[in-house]
């Protein structure tokens, strides 16, 4: 079944709205006829059941056939504060971070980080970013598309961060695999979690301390060295299993 988003503004009683670029993609290349099952997501959590109803140059229309569509998003918001890694290494940490049910996805700029973001390529970046998030959104069947926030250094990071529930930090010196399940334990109570991914090089030893002042969890991923483009989809799948049961 093929998934679409829309505005909420788009979404009436008994039908809802279909425009923009969807349109050719529905008429043109999915060749879809009237009669045809879709889903449509407003991106703020609503999924609904949908039927083609019509369909000309300029919109789709589709009848709403369930509103109480059973939606695929997690209870507990999950933030991935992922440190800017080198390379094109950013598009697949966001996309994987999408299908595994992360809420918000915002780079960070730490003392080690190679890449630099000027706010003219930084622009540039967010909007292929975002995307890629909404891709990633249609294809694993999100309610919402998890929005790419704009790049954030450390210190800032720490400070947005300081409103949830709880915030981890995996860190590879940190050894404690039992408080490391403590800390895990109770996030099916916790409305927003913030996870905080360091770069290539790793954080640096002040940079945790500051974490750690700020009441953030060092928390471990086991014995080995994860990449950074693995370490954030390590511990998004611990949690992700966690939350689904």
């Amino acid at each position: 079944m093929h998934h679409f988003f829309v505005s909420p503004d788009k979404v009436n009683e008994q039908d809802i709205i279909i425009n923009g670029p969807d349109v050719n993609h529905i008429k043109n290349v999915l060749r879809m006829k009237t009669g045809e099952e879709i889903l449509i997501s407003d991106g703020q959590g609503q999924d609904y059941l949908c039927v083609i109803s019509s369909m000309d140059e300029e919109k789709v229309i589709a009848s709403i056939t369930d509103k109480n569509y059973s939606g695929t998003e997690l209870k507990t918001r999950i933030w991935l504060f992922q440190a800017l890694p080198k390379n094109d290494k950013m598009e697949f940490i966001i996309q994987k971070a999408v299908e595994l049910g992360a809420y918000a996805i915002v780079p960070v700029k730490t003392s080690r980080c190679v890449v630099k973001l000027d706010e003219k390529k930084a622009q540039t970046k967010l909007k292929r970013w975002n995307a890629i998030s909404e891709s990633a959104a249609k294809q694993s069947r999100r309610s919402i598309i998890p929005e790419v926030l704009k790049p954030m250094n450390f210190a800032d990071a720490l400070l947005y961060a300081d409103r949830f529930d709880m915030n981890i930090i995996p860190y590879e010196n940190y050894k404690d695999m039992e408080q490391t399940v403590k800390t895990l334990e109770n996030i099916e109570e916790m409305k927003d979690i913030g996870i905080f991914i360091g770069p290539e090089g790793g954080f640096a030893e002040d940079e945790i301390e500051k974490a750690m002042a700020l009441s953030v969890h060092p928390i471990s991923l086991g014995r080995r060295i994860l990449r950074t483009e693995t370490a954030g989809m390590s511990i998004l799948s611990v949690l992700m299993f966690r939350l689904e049961r």
